[in-house]
């Protein structure tokens, strides 16, 4: 529930972006940031809508017009919200992924909590395994390349091969 989205948002915008300038720890945040906000509520609710994805990306965009750097670090959040969405297969729940619509009600549990014991550990040991990649692909065994990372969100220039 916390290294499956985590751990495969970032190995999805590294593979697909390749940019050590993106802040990856907000990647992170906006992978997670759908059910910590919603599992106080009982479950997927308004974060687990495409809407409330793409408000957030307008927002962002409306919010940083003629700021080049901030807007070019907050649009890790909504990718990473976009990214919890396809990691959870909120597709196949048509009436919450488009709320308000297709469906009045947002009612349900959260996705990983409906799925089998068995489902979530494999999902948890994948998220481990893309994490423990990224640290051979990252280079994050050298402490500065770690610190960096942690301090800035970002990875070294040299790194975009």
């Amino acid at each position: 529930m916390i290294l499956w989205p985590a751990g495969l948002a970032l190995v999805l915008v590294w593979m697909i972006f390749r940019d050590p300038a993106i802040d990856y720890r907000l990647v992170v945040v906006g992978a997670l940031l759908p059910d910590v906000v919603d599992a106080p509520f009982g479950g997927a609710r308004v974060l687990h809508t495409v809407v409330a994805s793409v408000v957030l990306l307008v927002g962002v965009m409306l919010g940083t017009r003629h700021r080049r750097q901030l807007r070019r670090r907050l649009l890790a959040v909504p990718i990473g919200t976009f990214l919890h969405l396809v990691l959870d297969g909120m597709w196949t729940r048509t009436e919450t992924f488009w709320w308000p619509f297709l469906g009045r009600h947002l009612d349900g549990g959260l996705p990983p909590l409906d799925r089998p014991l068995a489902v979530l550990v494999l999902q948890e040991v994948a998220g481990a395994a893309a994490l423990a990649w990224l640290w051979r692909e990252w280079n994050l065994a050298n402490p500065q390349v770690r610190r960096n990372l942690w301090r800035s969100g970002r990875l070294p220039r040299d790194l975009r091969s």
